[in-house]
């Protein structure tokens, strides 16, 4: 049987723990440094969005043919006044890209005063005409302007359809032509007098109710009938072949003796030969 034997223990003297300083809570040099650089910036920046210095007061537009400073204006959301330093220009683009004319737009700030609008206008590539005015056309078939005299400007040298379908009376600015007239008109627009081997100066375009399209010469010889196109049952890649026929119908009867053409289809054709002038009477003795 065993025996416990008490263990004594030796009290000791415990070493002293050194006293730990604790830095004062107070703010550190750097710290009050950089607290007084962010007062200073506050104030600096207060004092730049109250400054009247930069207030809008100038727009300053480049890029711009076919769009007004009115339009510009109107669409700005931008008021007189209004300081630089807190405006976004994000929101400004996108309301001036709804513009009809505007195909995309850059705005940034010039300080101390002024915006700055750079434009990229839409590209015309014909003019559509109709009873209530003519139009530009992008390659998109987007009616997009009225358009200004084709003797001058964006719309020199376009080509001009003349479309008379009542249906087509309410055409304006902001619509669109449908797919099928866009690509027969951009096909048929492309064409000249020396692809058909004609001797007329320029050719003139356009569709009605009755023969569809038309092209015709100028000055006025003779005219050709190239239909109506869908879809689908009579698509417009008819025309490339209906142009060869052509040039082969004008060259084989003279130009000079034809007065109209019918283009049933691009193999399919005939012609009306224009009308002989009589030959005045000889004068009595």
């Amino acid at each position: 049987m065993r025996t416990s034997v008490p263990v004594r223990r030796t009290v000791g003297y415990s070493r002293g723990r050194r006293a730990i300083r604790r830095r004062s809570a107070g703010l550190s040099q750097t710290r009050a440094g950089a607290a007084l650089a962010a007062v200073v910036s506050a104030i600096a920046l207060y004092g730049l969005v109250a400054s009247p210095v930069f207030a809008f007061r100038h727009l300053a537009i480049e890029g711009a043919s076919l769009t007004t400073e009115a339009d510009l204006a109107a669409q700005l959301g931008v008021e007189q006044g209004a300081n630089l330093f807190q405006l976004t220009t994000r929101p400004i683009s996108d309301r001036l890209a709804t513009l009809p004319t505007v195909a995309s737009v850059d705005v940034s700030v010039r300080l101390p005063d002024s915006l700055a609008i750079q434009l990229h206008e839409r590209e015309p590539i014909m003019v559509w005409q109709v009873a209530g005015g003519r139009f530009l056309v992008d390659a998109q078939g987007f009616l997009f302007a009225v358009a200004p005299d084709t003797s001058s400007g964006s719309a020199r040298g376009l080509p001009v359809i003349d479309d008379q379908r009542a249906a087509s009376a309410g055409l304006a600015v902001g619509q669109s032509l449908s797919p099928i007239d866009l690509d027969a008109a951009t096909r048929l627009g492309a064409l000249k007098p020396s692809q058909l081997g004609s001797i007329a100066s320029s050719l003139a375009f356009s569709v009605d109710d009755t023969d569809g399209y038309v092209v015709g010469t100028q000055p006025a010889s003779w005219t050709a009938v190239f239909g109506f196109y869908t879809p689908t049952m009579r698509k417009a890649d008819l025309i490339p072949g209906q142009v060869r026929l052509l040039g082969s119908l004008l060259a084989k009867a003279g130009e000079s003796k034809v007065a109209r053409v019918i283009l049933a289809t691009d193999r399919d054709g005939t012609y009306e030969p224009r009308a002989t002038p009589r030959s005045s009477a000889s004068p009595k003795p």
